[in-house]
């Protein structure tokens, strides 16, 4: 801190005649014609010098609660913060304009779309210059589903231009693949541009709003692995919609981990150099990544080798058991110098053990940035009980390969709400009751009800028009006349042997109230199977569920207590309760599986999928056999 503060005297005179004449350039040189700088970013510029040279020149305002950072990065990542913070708040504005009338915010949203695309292919088949308003484009247009634009999609990879979208897509982006097999869908500069607007800066501005202290000049640890690219037919690259970000040198200010790290392109050998360096930096502000499940894997290895870490810290060095190219091991290398000190410090707290580790080892950490809600709820629920202890957590955005979907603008509710983005997707509601309808009738956003549940349909800024993502979300509420939803299953996720059409967070909240009926159990993961696909292995003659559990503080269950959850389900469910009596439905079968059978199922379907660590969502319902055999495998009892 006092070395910081010394720079900060030494320099701040420089700096106020760098940045004054940086403000003289942009005012005269808009005004005489010699810079092409729109006076609008000439007024950020400006307002963002005179904040800088006004920080450098009282350390009061810094917020300083670093050491062992320089200058230029303090620098960056001030300027950063502020431009960021700027933006969040005229987007807030916008938001909350269009909510106050949600018919015409979504009307402009979508005949953008079609006038934008009216000359492709697809735009001149299903007339889009003709279409005037919403109503008429859902009474024109089908619903659609993947099969509809599989071909066109082919074509747009091989290289035909003017397809489904007017301009040459950024990537082909692969979805995960969570509830069936990975579609390949089009990524637009739009669909990034929106989601960083519409999606990263109000959720950001919700934050600072919510948890000041995550407003300073701290760093934050972001878990992230490097996505695989494939090049299409035309050299259209083919992958996971994520950019790295050493993408961008001023992000890289942000963040504990240095550019070459976040170029690694193994999943282990990266979250090692994540949290090494990690370690070295004690005043961390925010844990992030797109999942609360890449975090708690991340503590689970810093569990498995918290040793090796600490020798490295000690040391000042990258492990050699790390397979790295040698630029990259000699790049690291030169960013670490020995502390033994801090490996001390970290040491000590390794031994005390576990729980709460994350405030030990970073006393000053705000806040977990990771969307904890759908599939990732356990994991969101496990790190607070345990590693995480005592932190706040935010869940941002909603939002699919097909692009972002809602904001949490209450970042302190427990419950995980999202505000639909009226100028992101435009969206349409199939009730639950039309769900296995081919062409049913569609809401708008000011015709749906609150305490219902629907499908989403939405059109995008990348070529999918009314389309259904196999999302089921239920209205919680109204911010001004703009939905507010939670999420609540994937219809490919859902439990079906004779009808019954169980779902993921039916089930979910079955089993955990059957878990706190086991003594001394904690449940860390599980997924289910339906009987048909296990064959002979599957125990019994009647159509059944097979369910994995991972549980922690007991190794062993009674057949009553495994009885309890398909009693908890009949609880929920009339539909499986009837066929339970019936006898249409066997009872459960509950398998508990081996610590660590998830993490090493997680990447057995990492490897035989295309989807990326970054975007992974383990599957509670399994679709494929090799992965029930694979859990039938770890069964311990």
């Amino acid at each position: 801190m006092a070395t910081v503060q010394h720079r900060i005297k030494r320099t701040s005179y420089a700096f106020f005649m760098l940045t004054l004449l940086v403000i003289i350039l942009i005012v005269f040189g808009r005004n005489y014609g010699l810079l092409g700088v729109p006076s609008s970013v000439s007024v950020v510029i400006g307002v963002f010098s005179f904040g800088g040279m006004a920080l450098l020149w009282s350390a009061i305002g810094w917020r300083v609660k670093v050491d062992n950072r320089s200058l230029g990065s303090l620098l960056t990542q001030y300027v950063a913060i502020k431009v960021v913070g700027w933006l969040g708040k005229r987007q807030r504005e916008r938001l909350e304009a269009d909510t106050r009338d949600i018919r015409k915010a979504q009307e402009e949203t979508l005949l953008k779309r079609l006038r934008k695309n009216a000359n492709t292919y697809y735009g001149r088949l299903y007339e889009f210059s003709s279409i005037k308003d919403c109503v008429t484009f859902c009474q024109l247009h089908p619903l659609t589903g993947y099969e509809h634009y599989c071909d066109l999609v082919k074509r747009v990879a091989a290289g035909e231009e003017g397809v489904l979208i007017a301009e040459k897509p950024l990537i082909l982006a692969m979805t995960s693949g969570t509830s069936g097999a990975s579609s390949m869908l089009l990524s637009t500069k739009d669909t990034n541009t929106e989601f960083f607007l519409q999606g990263v800066a109000v959720c950001l501005d919700a934050m600072r709003k919510a948890f000041p202290a995550s407003d300073s000049l701290q760093r934050t640890v972001k878990f992230f692995y490097a996505p695989t690219f494939r090049q299409s037919e035309a050299g259209i690259p083919i992958g996971p919609n994520s950019s790295t970000p050493a993408s961008s040198r001023h992000m890289l200010a942000l963040y504990t981990t240095p550019a070459p790290a976040f170029q690694v392109p193994s999943e282990p050998d990266a979250l090692y150099l994540h949290l090494l360096f990690a370690l070295k930096d004690p005043s961390v502000g925010t844990l992030e990544s797109n999942f609360a499940s890449t975090v708690f894997y991340a503590f689970r290895f810093l569990q498995e080798r918290w040793s090796e870490l600490v020798e490295d810290v000690e040391l000042g060095r990258v492990s050699p058991r790390l397979a790295l190219e040698d630029g990259v091991r000699r790049g690291l290398d030169r960013l670490l110098k020995p502390d033994t000190g801090r490996a001390g410090r970290l040491k000590a707290e390794f031994e005390r053990g576990f729980e709460g580790i994350a405030l030990r080892l970073w006393p000053q950490l705000n806040l977990v940035l990771a969307v904890d809600s759908g599939s990732n709820q356990i994991y969101g629920e496990l790190l607070r009980q345990h590693y995480c202890r005592g932190v706040p957590f935010y869940s941002p955005f909603y939002a699919a390969t097909e692009g972002l979907i809602g904001v949490n603008l209450w970042p302190e509710k427990e419950q995980r709400q999202y505000l639909l983005c009226p100028r992101s997707m435009f969206c349409e509601f199939l009730p639950e009751a039309s769900l296995d309808e081919e062409q049913p009738p569609t809401l708008l956003m000011d015709q749906v009800q609150q305490g219902l549940s629907y499908e989403l349909v939405v059109t995008n800024a990348s070529g999918l028009f009314r389309y259904r993502i196999g999302d089921v979300v239920k209205v919680v509420g109204f911010h001004n006349q703009c939905p507010v939803v939670e999420f609540q299953y994937r219809r490919g996720q859902m439990l079906n042997v004779r009808g019954e059409k169980v779902s993921e967070a039916m089930f979910l909240a079955a089993l955990k109230r059957a878990v706190t009926q086991w003594p001394g159990a904690k449940l860390v993961d599980y997924c289910c199977a339906e009987s048909g696909i296990l064959g002979e292995s599957s125990g019994g003659s009647d159509p059944h569920y097979q369910v994995f559990l991972e549980l922690k503080g007991v190794r062993n269950l009674t057949e009553e207590q495994r009885y309890k959850l398909d009693h908890c389900l009949q609880e929920d469910s009339a539909i499986y309760k009837s066929f339970r009596f019936k006898g249409s439905i066997g009872p459960m079968r509950v398998q508990l599986v081996g610590g660590g059978a998830f993490q090493e199922l997680r990447g057995l379907m990492l490897a035989s999928s295309q989807a990326s660590p970054n975007t992974f969502k383990m599957h509670r319902v399994l679709r494929r056999k090799e992965y029930a055999d694979f859990l039938q495998g770890k069964i311990i009892s």
